[in-house]
Protein backbone atom coordinates (compact mmCIF):
# COMPACT_ATOMS: atom_id res chain seq x y z
CA UNK A 1 0.00 0.00 0.00
CA UNK A 2 2.78 2.40 0.89
CA UNK A 3 4.58 1.61 -2.37
CA UNK A 4 1.50 2.28 -4.46
CA UNK A 5 0.94 5.53 -2.58
CA UNK A 6 4.50 6.65 -3.31
CA UNK A 7 4.04 5.73 -6.99
CA UNK A 8 0.85 7.77 -7.08
CA UNK A 9 2.51 10.80 -5.51
CA UNK A 10 5.45 10.42 -7.88
CA UNK A 11 3.13 10.36 -10.89
CA UNK A 12 1.34 13.48 -9.68
CA UNK A 13 4.67 15.25 -9.18
CA UNK A 14 5.79 14.32 -12.71
CA UNK A 15 2.56 15.65 -14.18
CA UNK A 16 2.92 18.92 -12.26
CA UNK A 17 6.51 19.30 -13.46
CA UNK A 18 5.41 18.64 -17.02
CA UNK A 19 2.84 21.40 -16.67
CA UNK A 20 5.65 23.81 -15.86
CA UNK A 21 7.31 23.11 -19.21
CA UNK A 22 6.10 25.05 -22.19
CA UNK A 23 4.85 22.53 -24.74
CA UNK A 24 5.07 24.06 -28.18
CA UNK A 25 4.64 22.04 -31.40
CA UNK A 26 7.78 21.91 -33.41
CA UNK A 27 6.17 23.40 -36.48
CA UNK A 28 5.49 26.60 -34.65
CA UNK A 29 9.09 27.65 -34.70
CA UNK A 30 11.07 29.64 -32.18
CA UNK A 31 9.59 32.60 -30.39
CA UNK A 32 10.42 35.96 -31.85
CA UNK A 33 9.79 37.96 -28.70
CA UNK A 34 6.95 39.83 -30.34
CA UNK A 35 3.42 38.94 -31.31
CA UNK A 36 0.51 40.48 -33.17
CA UNK A 37 -2.02 42.19 -30.97
CA UNK A 38 -5.25 40.24 -30.75
CA UNK A 39 -7.13 43.51 -31.13
CA UNK A 40 -6.28 43.66 -34.83
CA UNK A 41 -6.94 41.17 -37.62
CA UNK A 42 -4.27 38.86 -38.91
CA UNK A 43 -4.22 40.62 -42.24
CA UNK A 44 -4.83 44.19 -43.31
CA UNK A 45 -3.33 47.59 -42.84
CA UNK A 46 -3.95 47.81 -39.09
CA UNK A 47 -1.43 45.22 -38.00
CA UNK A 48 0.36 46.52 -34.92
CA UNK A 49 3.31 44.61 -33.49
CA UNK A 50 3.26 44.36 -29.72
CA UNK A 51 6.65 43.91 -28.07
CA UNK A 52 6.99 41.85 -24.92
CA UNK A 53 6.80 44.28 -22.01
CA UNK A 54 9.71 42.58 -20.24
CA UNK A 55 12.08 44.02 -22.86
CA UNK A 56 11.74 47.41 -21.14
CA UNK A 57 14.68 46.65 -18.84
CA UNK A 58 16.96 46.35 -21.87
CA UNK A 59 16.20 49.87 -23.08
CA UNK A 60 17.86 53.13 -22.17
CA UNK A 61 16.58 54.73 -18.99
CA UNK A 62 15.19 57.71 -20.91
CA UNK A 63 13.12 55.46 -23.20
CA UNK A 64 11.53 53.20 -20.59
CA UNK A 65 8.65 55.47 -19.59
CA UNK A 66 7.54 56.06 -23.19
CA UNK A 67 7.81 52.34 -23.89
CA UNK A 68 5.55 51.51 -20.92
CA UNK A 69 2.96 54.12 -21.89
CA UNK A 70 2.80 53.30 -25.62
CA UNK A 71 3.21 49.52 -25.68
CA UNK A 72 -0.19 47.75 -25.42
CA UNK A 73 1.46 44.72 -23.83
CA UNK A 74 2.28 46.84 -20.77
CA UNK A 75 -1.33 47.92 -20.22
CA UNK A 76 -3.59 46.02 -17.83
CA UNK A 77 -7.30 45.62 -18.49
CA UNK A 78 -8.35 46.22 -14.88
CA UNK A 79 -7.18 47.61 -11.59
CA UNK A 80 -7.00 51.02 -10.00
CA UNK A 81 -3.23 51.64 -10.14
CA UNK A 82 -0.75 51.41 -13.01
CA UNK A 83 2.17 49.73 -11.29
CA UNK A 84 4.46 49.55 -14.31
CA UNK A 85 4.10 53.26 -14.97
CA UNK A 86 4.77 53.91 -11.30
CA UNK A 87 8.06 52.01 -11.39
CA UNK A 88 9.44 53.27 -14.69
CA UNK A 89 7.94 56.78 -14.84
CA UNK A 90 7.71 58.02 -11.25
CA UNK A 91 10.72 56.35 -9.60
CA UNK A 92 14.25 57.19 -10.80
CA UNK A 93 16.40 54.14 -11.66
CA UNK A 94 18.50 54.47 -8.50
CA UNK A 95 15.32 54.09 -6.40
CA UNK A 96 14.17 50.93 -8.16
CA UNK A 97 14.90 48.79 -5.04
CA UNK A 98 12.72 51.13 -3.00
CA UNK A 99 9.88 50.82 -5.51
CA UNK A 100 10.13 47.03 -5.47
CA UNK A 101 10.15 47.02 -1.66
CA UNK A 102 7.01 49.18 -1.55
CA UNK A 103 5.29 46.94 -4.10
CA UNK A 104 6.15 43.79 -2.16
CA UNK A 105 4.87 45.37 1.06
CA UNK A 106 1.63 46.36 -0.65
CA UNK A 107 1.40 42.83 -2.08
CA UNK A 108 1.66 41.30 1.39
CA UNK A 109 -1.02 43.67 2.66
CA UNK A 110 -3.28 42.69 -0.24
CA UNK A 111 -2.87 39.04 0.77
CA UNK A 112 -3.90 40.09 4.27
CA UNK A 113 -6.97 41.83 2.83
CA UNK A 114 -7.87 38.71 0.87
CA UNK A 115 -7.58 36.51 3.94
CA UNK A 116 -9.59 38.79 6.24
CA UNK A 117 -12.35 39.32 3.68
CA UNK A 118 -12.71 35.63 2.90
CA UNK A 119 -12.51 34.44 6.52
CA UNK A 120 -14.67 36.96 8.36
CA UNK A 121 -17.13 38.18 5.73
CA UNK A 122 -17.29 35.98 2.63
CA UNK A 123 -17.41 32.54 4.29
CA UNK A 124 -19.89 33.47 7.07
CA UNK A 125 -22.33 34.86 4.52
CA UNK A 126 -21.93 31.72 2.42
CA UNK A 127 -22.68 29.64 5.49
CA UNK A 128 -25.77 31.75 6.18
CA UNK A 129 -26.94 31.33 2.59
CA UNK A 130 -26.55 27.55 2.75
CA UNK A 131 -28.48 27.51 6.04
CA UNK A 132 -31.23 29.69 4.60
CA UNK A 133 -31.54 27.50 1.51
CA UNK A 134 -31.49 24.41 3.78
CA UNK A 135 -28.64 22.74 1.93
CA UNK A 136 -27.08 19.64 3.45
CA UNK A 137 -23.63 20.03 4.98
CA UNK A 138 -22.12 17.83 2.28
CA UNK A 139 -23.61 19.75 -0.65
CA UNK A 140 -22.71 23.05 0.99
CA UNK A 141 -19.20 21.75 1.67
CA UNK A 142 -18.41 20.99 -1.96
CA UNK A 143 -20.20 24.07 -3.37
CA UNK A 144 -20.70 27.23 -1.31
CA UNK A 145 -18.15 26.53 1.41
CA UNK A 146 -15.57 25.27 -1.07
CA UNK A 147 -16.02 28.49 -2.99
CA UNK A 148 -15.60 30.44 0.23
CA UNK A 149 -12.31 28.80 1.17
CA UNK A 150 -11.00 28.96 -2.39
CA UNK A 151 -12.21 32.48 -3.08
CA UNK A 152 -8.73 34.11 -3.35
CA UNK A 153 -7.52 31.43 -5.78
CA UNK A 154 -10.71 31.55 -7.84
CA UNK A 155 -10.83 35.33 -8.17
CA UNK A 156 -7.12 35.51 -8.96
CA UNK A 157 -7.66 32.91 -11.69
CA UNK A 158 -10.66 34.77 -13.13
CA UNK A 159 -8.65 37.98 -13.30
CA UNK A 160 -5.56 36.29 -14.75
CA UNK A 161 -7.52 34.43 -17.46
CA UNK A 162 -8.92 37.75 -18.70
CA UNK A 163 -5.58 38.31 -20.46
CA UNK A 164 -3.80 35.57 -22.46
CA UNK A 165 -0.44 36.92 -21.27
CA UNK A 166 -1.32 36.32 -17.62
CA UNK A 167 -3.11 32.99 -18.12
CA UNK A 168 0.12 31.26 -17.17
CA UNK A 169 -0.08 33.12 -13.87
CA UNK A 170 -3.45 31.50 -13.17
CA UNK A 171 -2.30 28.02 -14.16
CA UNK A 172 0.88 28.36 -12.13
CA UNK A 173 -1.00 29.66 -9.09
CA UNK A 174 -3.57 26.86 -9.15
CA UNK A 175 -0.97 24.13 -9.50
CA UNK A 176 1.46 25.79 -7.14
CA UNK A 177 -1.26 25.93 -4.51
CA UNK A 178 -2.14 22.31 -5.27
CA UNK A 179 1.44 21.13 -4.79
CA UNK A 180 1.83 23.19 -1.62
CA UNK A 181 -1.44 22.00 -0.06
CA UNK A 182 -1.01 18.30 -0.93
CA UNK A 183 2.58 18.20 0.33
CA UNK A 184 3.35 20.80 3.00
CA UNK A 185 -0.15 21.24 4.43
CA UNK A 186 -1.18 17.58 4.20
CA UNK A 187 2.16 16.52 5.66
CA UNK A 188 1.85 19.05 8.46
CA UNK A 189 -1.59 17.68 9.35
CA UNK A 190 -0.23 14.15 9.71
CA UNK A 191 2.62 15.43 11.89
CA UNK A 192 0.34 17.45 14.15
CA UNK A 193 -2.21 14.65 14.56
CA UNK A 194 -1.38 11.21 13.06
CA UNK A 195 -4.49 9.36 11.84
CA UNK A 196 -5.77 6.69 9.47
CA UNK A 197 -7.19 8.24 6.29
CA UNK A 198 -10.66 7.18 5.11
CA UNK A 199 -9.94 5.05 2.07
CA UNK A 200 -12.95 5.66 -0.19
CA UNK A 201 -13.23 9.47 0.11
CA UNK A 202 -9.45 9.77 -0.20
CA UNK A 203 -9.38 7.57 -3.32
CA UNK A 204 -12.28 9.51 -4.82
CA UNK A 205 -10.58 12.87 -4.32
CA UNK A 206 -7.25 11.58 -5.66
CA UNK A 207 -8.90 10.27 -8.84
CA UNK A 208 -10.72 13.54 -9.52
CA UNK A 209 -7.58 15.57 -8.80
CA UNK A 210 -5.53 13.45 -11.22
CA UNK A 211 -8.20 13.85 -13.90
CA UNK A 212 -8.21 17.64 -13.39
CA UNK A 213 -4.40 17.76 -13.63
CA UNK A 214 -4.40 15.64 -16.77
CA UNK A 215 -7.09 17.77 -18.46
CA UNK A 216 -5.09 20.91 -17.74
CA UNK A 217 -1.97 19.28 -19.17
CA UNK A 218 -3.91 18.49 -22.37
CA UNK A 219 -5.23 22.06 -22.44
CA UNK A 220 -1.70 23.50 -22.33
CA UNK A 221 -0.50 20.98 -24.91
CA UNK A 222 -3.29 22.01 -27.31
CA UNK A 223 -2.58 25.69 -26.70
CA UNK A 224 -6.22 26.75 -26.75
CA UNK A 225 -9.41 26.42 -24.73
CA UNK A 226 -12.69 26.15 -26.63
CA UNK A 227 -16.20 26.64 -25.28
CA UNK A 228 -16.91 22.87 -24.99
CA UNK A 229 -13.59 22.43 -23.17
CA UNK A 230 -14.43 25.14 -20.62
CA UNK A 231 -17.91 23.70 -20.11
CA UNK A 232 -16.29 20.28 -19.66
CA UNK A 233 -14.28 21.60 -16.70
CA UNK A 234 -17.44 22.89 -15.02
CA UNK A 235 -19.32 19.71 -15.93
CA UNK A 236 -16.62 17.61 -14.31
CA UNK A 237 -17.00 19.56 -11.09
CA UNK A 238 -20.78 19.06 -11.21
CA UNK A 239 -20.10 15.35 -11.65
CA UNK A 240 -17.78 15.51 -8.65
CA UNK A 241 -20.52 17.09 -6.54
CA UNK A 242 -23.01 14.44 -7.67
CA UNK A 243 -20.48 11.73 -6.81
CA UNK A 244 -20.01 13.16 -3.32
CA UNK A 245 -23.78 13.24 -2.79
CA UNK A 246 -24.16 9.64 -4.00
CA UNK A 247 -21.30 8.47 -1.79
CA UNK A 248 -22.91 10.19 1.16
CA UNK A 249 -26.28 8.58 0.41
CA UNK A 250 -24.69 5.13 0.07
CA UNK A 251 -22.80 5.63 3.33
CA UNK A 252 -26.00 6.63 5.11
CA UNK A 253 -27.83 3.63 3.69
CA UNK A 254 -25.09 1.29 4.90
CA UNK A 255 -25.09 2.80 8.39
CA UNK A 256 -28.85 3.11 8.72
CA UNK A 257 -29.13 0.06 10.93
CA UNK A 258 -26.34 1.11 13.25
CA UNK A 259 -27.26 2.18 16.78
CA UNK A 260 -24.43 4.71 16.85
CA UNK A 261 -25.07 7.25 14.13
CA UNK A 262 -21.48 8.33 13.53
CA UNK A 263 -20.97 11.39 11.37
CA UNK A 264 -22.15 10.25 7.91
CA UNK A 265 -21.49 13.52 6.25
CA UNK A 266 -17.89 14.71 6.11
CA UNK A 267 -17.77 18.03 4.29
CA UNK A 268 -14.76 18.41 2.11
CA UNK A 269 -14.44 22.01 3.09
CA UNK A 270 -14.96 23.52 6.51
CA UNK A 271 -15.80 27.18 6.41
CA UNK A 272 -14.04 29.68 8.57
CA UNK A 273 -17.30 30.39 10.37
CA UNK A 274 -17.61 26.71 11.27
CA UNK A 275 -13.99 26.73 12.40
CA UNK A 276 -14.75 29.65 14.66
CA UNK A 277 -17.67 27.75 16.16
CA UNK A 278 -15.48 24.71 16.84
CA UNK A 279 -12.83 26.93 18.37
CA UNK A 280 -15.38 28.72 20.51
CA UNK A 281 -16.74 25.43 21.77
CA UNK A 282 -13.31 24.17 22.77
CA UNK A 283 -12.19 27.42 24.36
CA UNK A 284 -15.40 28.55 26.02
CA UNK A 285 -14.02 27.81 29.46
CA UNK A 286 -11.53 30.66 29.06
CA UNK A 287 -14.29 33.19 29.72
CA UNK A 288 -16.50 31.48 32.29
CA UNK A 289 -18.88 33.88 34.01
CA UNK A 290 -16.29 36.55 34.67
CA UNK A 291 -17.34 38.86 31.84
CA UNK A 292 -21.04 38.00 31.74
CA UNK A 293 -23.14 41.10 32.49
CA UNK A 294 -25.27 40.86 35.62
CA UNK A 295 -28.02 43.19 34.42
CA UNK A 296 -29.45 43.67 30.97
CA UNK A 297 -29.67 47.21 29.69
CA UNK A 298 -31.07 48.70 26.50
CA UNK A 299 -28.40 50.14 24.20
CA UNK A 300 -29.08 53.29 22.27
CA UNK A 301 -28.85 53.40 18.49
CA UNK A 302 -25.55 55.29 18.66
CA UNK A 303 -24.09 52.72 21.06
CA UNK A 304 -25.16 49.85 18.80
CA UNK A 305 -23.51 51.53 15.82
CA UNK A 306 -20.28 52.23 17.73
CA UNK A 307 -20.05 48.66 19.02
CA UNK A 308 -20.84 47.16 15.61
CA UNK A 309 -18.08 49.19 13.93
CA UNK A 310 -15.45 48.33 16.55
CA UNK A 311 -13.24 45.53 15.16
CA UNK A 312 -11.29 45.11 18.42
CA UNK A 313 -12.30 42.79 21.25
CA UNK A 314 -10.57 44.25 24.31
CA UNK A 315 -10.91 41.09 26.39
CA UNK A 316 -9.24 39.04 23.66
CA UNK A 317 -6.60 41.75 23.20
CA UNK A 318 -5.42 41.39 26.80
CA UNK A 319 -5.00 37.63 26.51
CA UNK A 320 -3.17 37.49 23.18
CA UNK A 321 0.54 37.49 22.42
CA UNK A 322 2.59 40.39 21.11
CA UNK A 323 2.74 38.81 17.63
CA UNK A 324 -1.06 38.57 17.48
CA UNK A 325 -1.38 42.20 18.60
CA UNK A 326 1.07 43.41 15.96
CA UNK A 327 -0.81 41.56 13.23
CA UNK A 328 -4.11 42.86 14.56
CA UNK A 329 -2.89 46.43 14.22
CA UNK A 330 -2.46 45.88 10.48
CA UNK A 331 -5.85 44.19 10.25
CA UNK A 332 -7.80 46.92 12.05
CA UNK A 333 -8.15 49.36 9.09
CA UNK A 334 -9.23 46.53 6.78
CA UNK A 335 -11.70 45.10 9.29
CA UNK A 336 -13.19 48.53 9.99
CA UNK A 337 -13.67 49.20 6.28
CA UNK A 338 -15.25 45.79 5.74
CA UNK A 339 -17.52 46.16 8.77
CA UNK A 340 -18.71 49.46 7.32
CA UNK A 341 -19.36 48.08 3.83
CA UNK A 342 -20.22 44.36 4.18
CA UNK A 343 -23.21 43.04 6.17
CA UNK A 344 -22.80 39.66 7.87
CA UNK A 345 -25.69 37.38 8.84
CA UNK A 346 -25.05 34.82 11.58
CA UNK A 347 -27.85 32.23 11.94
CA UNK A 348 -26.29 30.92 15.18
CA UNK A 349 -26.99 34.15 17.06
CA UNK A 350 -30.38 34.95 18.54
CA UNK A 351 -30.52 38.27 16.69
CA UNK A 352 -28.81 36.80 13.57
CA UNK A 353 -26.25 39.63 13.91
CA UNK A 354 -28.91 42.27 13.29
CA UNK A 355 -27.44 45.73 13.88
CA UNK A 356 -30.18 48.15 12.87
CA UNK A 357 -28.19 51.39 12.35
CA UNK A 358 -25.26 49.63 10.68
CA UNK A 359 -27.44 47.45 8.47
CA UNK A 360 -29.32 50.53 7.31
CA UNK A 361 -25.99 52.11 6.41
CA UNK A 362 -25.14 48.93 4.50
CA UNK A 363 -28.16 49.51 2.26
CA UNK A 364 -26.46 52.70 1.06
CA UNK A 365 -22.77 51.82 1.21
CA UNK A 366 -22.79 48.20 -0.02
CA UNK A 367 -24.49 48.93 -3.39
CA UNK A 368 -22.13 51.87 -3.80
CA UNK A 369 -19.13 49.59 -3.23
CA UNK A 370 -20.56 47.10 -5.72
CA UNK A 371 -20.82 49.61 -8.58
CA UNK A 372 -17.43 51.17 -7.76
CA UNK A 373 -15.58 47.83 -7.66
CA UNK A 374 -17.31 46.16 -10.61
CA UNK A 375 -14.89 46.35 -13.55
CA UNK A 376 -12.69 48.69 -11.47
CA UNK A 377 -15.41 51.34 -11.24
CA UNK A 378 -16.18 51.52 -14.96
CA UNK A 379 -19.91 51.04 -14.44
CA UNK A 380 -20.03 53.29 -11.39
CA UNK A 381 -18.83 56.41 -13.20
CA UNK A 382 -20.93 55.75 -16.30
CA UNK A 383 -23.35 58.64 -16.85
CA UNK A 384 -26.97 57.75 -17.56
CA UNK A 385 -28.10 59.86 -20.49
CA UNK A 386 -24.86 61.77 -20.23
CA UNK A 387 -26.12 63.56 -17.11
CA UNK A 388 -26.22 61.51 -13.91
CA UNK A 389 -23.53 58.97 -12.92
CA UNK A 390 -24.68 55.52 -11.90
CA UNK A 391 -23.21 55.86 -8.42
CA UNK A 392 -25.43 58.90 -7.71
CA UNK A 393 -28.55 56.92 -8.64
CA UNK A 394 -27.39 54.05 -6.43
CA UNK A 395 -26.85 56.37 -3.46
CA UNK A 396 -30.30 57.95 -3.85
CA UNK A 397 -32.05 54.58 -4.14
CA UNK A 398 -30.06 53.14 -1.23
CA UNK A 399 -30.84 56.13 0.98
CA UNK A 400 -34.55 55.77 0.32
CA UNK A 401 -34.48 52.04 1.09
CA UNK A 402 -32.39 52.60 4.22
CA UNK A 403 -34.83 55.23 5.51
CA UNK A 404 -37.79 52.90 5.07
CA UNK A 405 -35.92 50.06 6.80
CA UNK A 406 -34.80 52.24 9.70
CA UNK A 407 -38.30 53.50 10.55
CA UNK A 408 -40.00 50.15 9.92
CA UNK A 409 -37.74 48.05 12.18
CA UNK A 410 -36.49 48.03 15.76
CA UNK A 411 -33.09 47.57 17.39
CA UNK A 412 -34.04 44.40 19.26
CA UNK A 413 -35.84 42.33 16.62
CA UNK A 414 -34.47 41.46 13.15
CA UNK A 415 -36.96 41.89 10.28
CA UNK A 416 -38.43 38.97 8.38
CA UNK A 417 -36.30 39.66 5.31
CA UNK A 418 -33.05 40.03 7.23
CA UNK A 419 -31.70 36.91 5.47
CA UNK A 420 -31.44 38.96 2.27
CA UNK A 421 -28.51 40.81 3.84
CA UNK A 422 -26.51 37.57 3.53
CA UNK A 423 -26.80 37.77 -0.26
CA UNK A 424 -25.87 41.46 -0.21
CA UNK A 425 -22.86 40.69 1.98
CA UNK A 426 -21.89 37.78 -0.24
CA UNK A 427 -21.89 39.94 -3.37
CA UNK A 428 -20.11 42.87 -1.72
CA UNK A 429 -17.36 40.74 -0.18
CA UNK A 430 -16.94 38.84 -3.45
CA UNK A 431 -16.31 42.10 -5.31
CA UNK A 432 -13.90 43.28 -2.59
CA UNK A 433 -11.98 40.04 -3.07
CA UNK A 434 -12.08 40.46 -6.83
CA UNK A 435 -10.72 44.01 -6.57
CA UNK A 436 -7.88 42.89 -4.29
CA UNK A 437 -7.12 39.91 -6.53
CA UNK A 438 -6.91 42.23 -9.54
CA UNK A 439 -4.30 44.35 -7.79
CA UNK A 440 -2.38 41.20 -6.77
CA UNK A 441 -2.21 39.98 -10.36
CA UNK A 442 -1.12 43.41 -11.63
CA UNK A 443 1.63 43.70 -9.01
CA UNK A 444 2.94 40.22 -9.73
CA UNK A 445 3.00 40.94 -13.45
CA UNK A 446 4.89 44.18 -12.77
CA UNK A 447 7.44 42.32 -10.65
CA UNK A 448 7.75 39.78 -13.43
CA UNK A 449 8.56 42.57 -15.88
CA UNK A 450 11.18 44.06 -13.55
CA UNK A 451 12.92 40.74 -12.83
CA UNK A 452 12.17 39.21 -16.26
CA UNK A 453 10.32 36.30 -14.70
CA UNK A 454 7.62 34.30 -16.43
CA UNK A 455 4.07 34.57 -15.16
CA UNK A 456 4.06 30.83 -14.53
CA UNK A 457 6.97 31.12 -12.09
CA UNK A 458 5.23 33.94 -10.23
CA UNK A 459 2.04 31.91 -10.03
CA UNK A 460 3.83 28.81 -8.76
CA UNK A 461 5.54 30.79 -6.00
CA UNK A 462 4.26 34.11 -4.66
CA UNK A 463 0.63 33.93 -5.75
CA UNK A 464 0.25 30.27 -4.76
CA UNK A 465 1.89 30.79 -1.36
CA UNK A 466 -0.12 33.88 -0.56
CA UNK A 467 -3.47 32.37 -1.48
CA UNK A 468 -2.73 29.14 0.43
CA UNK A 469 -1.77 30.72 3.74
CA UNK A 470 -5.36 30.91 4.95
CA UNK A 471 -6.10 27.29 4.05
CA UNK A 472 -2.92 26.14 5.77
CA UNK A 473 -3.77 27.86 9.06
CA UNK A 474 -7.36 26.59 8.93
CA UNK A 475 -6.30 23.00 8.29
CA UNK A 476 -3.59 23.05 10.95
CA UNK A 477 -6.09 24.44 13.46
CA UNK A 478 -8.53 21.65 12.65
CA UNK A 479 -5.81 19.04 13.10
CA UNK A 480 -4.79 20.43 16.49
CA UNK A 481 -8.41 20.43 17.62
CA UNK A 482 -8.79 16.72 16.79
CA UNK A 483 -10.25 16.81 13.27
CA UNK A 484 -7.35 15.61 11.09
CA UNK A 485 -9.53 13.69 8.62
CA UNK A 486 -11.69 16.71 7.96
CA UNK A 487 -8.60 18.88 7.43
CA UNK A 488 -7.02 16.24 5.18
CA UNK A 489 -10.19 16.03 3.07
CA UNK A 490 -10.23 19.82 2.80
CA UNK A 491 -6.75 19.73 1.26
CA UNK A 492 -7.89 17.70 -1.74
CA UNK A 493 -11.50 18.87 -2.04
CA UNK A 494 -10.40 22.49 -2.16
CA UNK A 495 -7.79 22.12 -4.89
CA UNK A 496 -10.23 20.10 -7.04
CA UNK A 497 -12.66 22.99 -6.82
CA UNK A 498 -9.94 25.55 -7.52
CA UNK A 499 -8.64 23.83 -10.65
CA UNK A 500 -11.94 22.83 -12.25
CA UNK A 501 -13.90 25.98 -11.44
CA UNK A 502 -10.92 28.36 -11.68
CA UNK A 503 -9.88 27.23 -15.15
CA UNK A 504 -13.38 26.42 -16.42
CA UNK A 505 -15.13 29.57 -15.24
CA UNK A 506 -12.18 31.83 -16.06
CA UNK A 507 -12.00 30.56 -19.65
CA UNK A 508 -15.80 30.61 -20.02
CA UNK A 509 -16.03 34.27 -18.99
CA UNK A 510 -13.19 35.22 -21.32
CA UNK A 511 -14.78 33.34 -24.24
CA UNK A 512 -18.12 35.05 -23.60
CA UNK A 513 -16.42 38.47 -23.64
CA UNK A 514 -14.13 38.02 -26.63
CA UNK A 515 -16.17 35.42 -28.60
CA UNK A 516 -12.90 33.65 -29.41
CA UNK A 517 -11.02 30.71 -27.98
CA UNK A 518 -8.70 31.34 -25.06
CA UNK A 519 -5.06 30.85 -26.02
CA UNK A 520 -3.06 30.81 -22.79
CA UNK A 521 0.60 31.66 -23.14
CA UNK A 522 1.95 29.45 -20.36
CA UNK A 523 5.65 30.01 -19.98
CA UNK A 524 7.58 27.15 -18.47
CA UNK A 525 9.37 27.28 -15.17
CA UNK A 526 12.11 24.97 -16.44
CA UNK A 527 12.65 26.44 -19.85
CA UNK A 528 11.68 29.95 -18.75
CA UNK A 529 11.21 33.11 -20.75
CA UNK A 530 14.69 34.56 -20.47
CA UNK A 531 14.93 37.56 -22.75
CA UNK A 532 18.06 38.24 -24.63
Amino acid sequence: MAGRWLDLRWALSVLCVLLMVETVPGARGPSTGAHISPQFPASGVNQTPVIDCRKVCGLNVSDRCDFIRTNPDCHSDGGYLDYLEGIFCHFPPRLLPLAVTLYVSWLLYLFLILGVTAAKFFCPNLSAISTTLKLSHNVAGVTFLAFGNGAPDIFSALVAFSDPHTAGLAVGALFGAGVLVTTVVAGGITILHPFMAASRPFFRDIVFYMVAVFLTFIMLFRGRVTLPWALGYLGLYVFYVVTVILCTWIYRWQRRGSLVYSMPVTPEILSDSEEDRVSSNTNSYDYGDEYRPLLFYQETTAQILARALNPLDYMKWRRKSAYWKALKVFKLPVEFLLLLTVPVVDPDKDDRNWKRPLNCLHLVISPLVIVLTLQSGTYGVYEIGGLVPVWVVVVIAGTALASVTFFATSNSQPPRLHWLFAFLGFLTSALWINAAATEVVNILRSLGVVFRLSNTVLGLTLLAWGNSIGDAFSDFTLARQGYPRMAFSACFGGIIFNILVGVGLGCLLQISRSHTDVKPKAAGAIRGDTLH
